[in-house]
């Protein structure tokens, strides 16, 4: 009895030593808290999500106090996160933020892309994919089974009931990326929610061989590249790249593309405005209009027609700062160039 009373004893000694062995250790060792970090990590909305490139957003607190990432670094956060954590950094101003928002880069379609077979595996694109590369019968394709889906924490993904592809809600999107890391099929890509056009086709073959399998397709014919009056767009393996440096928003790429493979930002398409009362009729608008929307002689007021696109150019010449630039109210009318009758003049100022 003696024995185990001692052995406790003994053992009660030891764990009461090393405890206090362990907060002496605790307190010589211990690394003094950053305020500012907790401060910044505060901000940051707990996703985890691994969007902003770390691990999480405790080491991207600790990143952007140690200035090893910039203080708009967290994707889901966006502009608000950013401008609280300048205020706790003493930043006085945040860059402006363009939001990216994951695209689906297919219009493919069960009525417009040909199925090679009829898939009855693991409903899951990583599954199917190795099924002869997927059931699509083009391998760039969409394969519909929703691996995207499950791995967005924001319920920003679905796939569409009637064209089994993915679609994205921009609302909920918060720019993580979760979902284009999990794709098999490399068909999610974050791009600037800004951007008037986009190329929603990734299919680098032959034309043929593209038209043979989907209807909506990217040919490779380069009729986007000859309409593109300012030398934004290149060939590369069979499919136009986009110099958004280049861009100025006129969308004649996705006005012509013959198959639909570019989409345009109709809805908010421009139209330019001469103002008759500051206008001096130098005519250098109607020179540098590359689509003879400006019609007008020396020493009188010009007029825009339906044949604008929008471009702005007109804008950044003119010297009495009488143009101006509003969303359109009607499809652009290739027509209405200059000779023809005008159908929209410019509207005198009140």
């Amino acid at each position: 009895m003696n024995t185990i009373l001692i052995a406790a004893l003994v053992l009660g000694g030891l764990g009461l030593l090393f405890g206090l062995l362990l907060t002496l250790a605790n307190k010589v060792f211990e690394v003094p808290s950053n305020p500012q970090r907790d401060e910044v990590r505060n901000c940051l909305p707990g996703a985890n999500c691994g969007g902003c490139g770390f691990a999480g957003c405790d080491a991207l607190a600790d990143a952007i106090v140690e200035g090893k990432a910039p203080i708009s670094a967290c994707p889901v956060g966006g502009a608000t996160v950013a401008q609280a954590i300048a205020k706790i950094m003493g930043v006085d101003d945040t860059p402006p933020q363009v939001r990216n928002i994951a695209t689906v880069v297919c219009q493919g379609s069960l009525d417009r892309c040909k199925t090679k077979f009829k898939y009855h595996g693991i409903n899951d694109c990583v599954a199917a994919s190795l099924v002869n590369d997927g059931n699509r019968a083009c391998k760039y394709a969409c394969l519909g089974l929703g691996t995207c889906v499950k791995a967005c924490h924001f319920d920003a993904i679905h796939i569409d009931e009637h064209s089994k592809i993915a679609k994205v809600d921009p609302e909920k999107c918060q720019s993580c990326g979760a979902c284009v890391k999990a794709c098999p099929k490399s068909v999610l890509s974050l791009q600037p929610e800004t951007v008037p056009v986009r190329l929603l086709c990734r299919a680098a073959e032959e034309g043929y061989l593209v038209s043979d399998n989907c209807k909506i397709g990217c040919v490779g014919c380069e009729i986007c590249k000859d309409a593109c009056k300012f030398g934004a767009i290149t060939i590369k393996n069979h499919l136009p790249v986009f110099d958004m440096d280049k861009c100025v928003g006129c969308m004649m790429c996705a006005e012509v593309c013959p198959t639909g493979a570019i989409w345009g930002d109709f809805d908010n398409r421009k139209i330019a405005s001469i103002d008759r009362d500051l206008c001096i009729g130098c005519t250098i608008c109607k020179k540098t209009c590359k689509f003879e929307a400006i019609s007008g002689e020396l020493k009188q007021v010009h007029e825009v027609n339906e044949a604008c696109t929008g471009c702005g150019e007109c804008v950044k010449k003119c010297p009495k700062k009488a143009i101006t630039l509003g969303v359109r109210k009607h499809v652009r009318d290739a027509n209405a160039k200059v000779g023809t009758t005008i159908v929209e003049a410019a509207v005198p100022k009140e």
